[in-house]
């Protein structure tokens, strides 16, 4: 019995992070016996940010109005995540990336049956480690951790191998009318956001209850 979970996220937002966490937490409190298929799908917050991504400080003072209510919505972030064991380290982070490359680079992984390892490896570069994700051998590195052959990888993304298919991605999510992330969708239930773990839980046990009586 398998269990497809299809999760729309993109690699600058916190909450998916969050979601993922969480949404890790309630799989490993499920006692009944089913496989859990995830579906990663791309979004791209900022489709028009520059390749090599922009100066966070900069970027985020411009968004928000200032660095400092910039800091403090970072703040908010790691006070309302405290139990979850997320290490979110802001002061690391020089760049807002673009995304693309890594979208790609999860698709690539997803032909592997890697592609959840892959984004939770992204993510945690991202924003516990500060990585900035825009950079080839960066990704390549992350790639390799998590069991891509290297070459393969430097490859494909010095291309533009994946590129159309990650947008073509991208718009099955827009004509599915989701117009932010993290968006969850877990048996005939959608969850928008980074809700509970107990809500999570009791979205997987329907879902489960919904297949067996299938």
């Amino acid at each position: 019995m398998t269990l497809t979970i299809e999760i729309t996220s993109d690699f600058i937002c916190p909450w998916c992070l969050v979601v993922d966490t969480r949404l890790n937490q309630a799989i490993e409190q499920l006692k009944t016996p089913v496989e859990i298929k995830r579906i990663w799908y791309p979004f791209e917050l900022n489709p028009t940010m520059p390749e090599a991504g922009m100066d966070r400080k900069t970027y985020r003072s411009n968004k928000f109005g200032s660095w400092e209510y910039s800091q403090s919505l970072d703040t908010q972030t790691i006070q309302a995540t405290a139990s979850d064991g997320i290490e979110f380290r802001y002061d690391l982070m020089q760049i807002t990336p673009n995304t693309l490359k890594a979208h790609r680079l999860t698709w690539l992984a997803d032909q592997e049956g890697k592609a959840t390892e892959m984004v939770e490896r992204i993510l945690r570069a991202y924003f516990s480690e500060g990585q900035d994700i825009t950079q080839v051998e960066i990704l390549v590195q992350l790639a390799a951790e998590v069991g891509l052959e290297a070459d393969r990888v430097k490859a494909f993304l010095t291309s533009t191998q994946g590129v159309k298919e990650v947008k073509a991605l991208e718009q099955q999510a827009a004509s599915r009318n989701i117009r932010g992330v993290p968006n969850i969708k877990i048996g005939k239930e959608t969850i928008v956001g980074a809700q509970s773990v107990d809500v999570f839980l009791s979205a997987l046990l329907t879902a489960v209850n919904e297949l067996q009586a299938a």
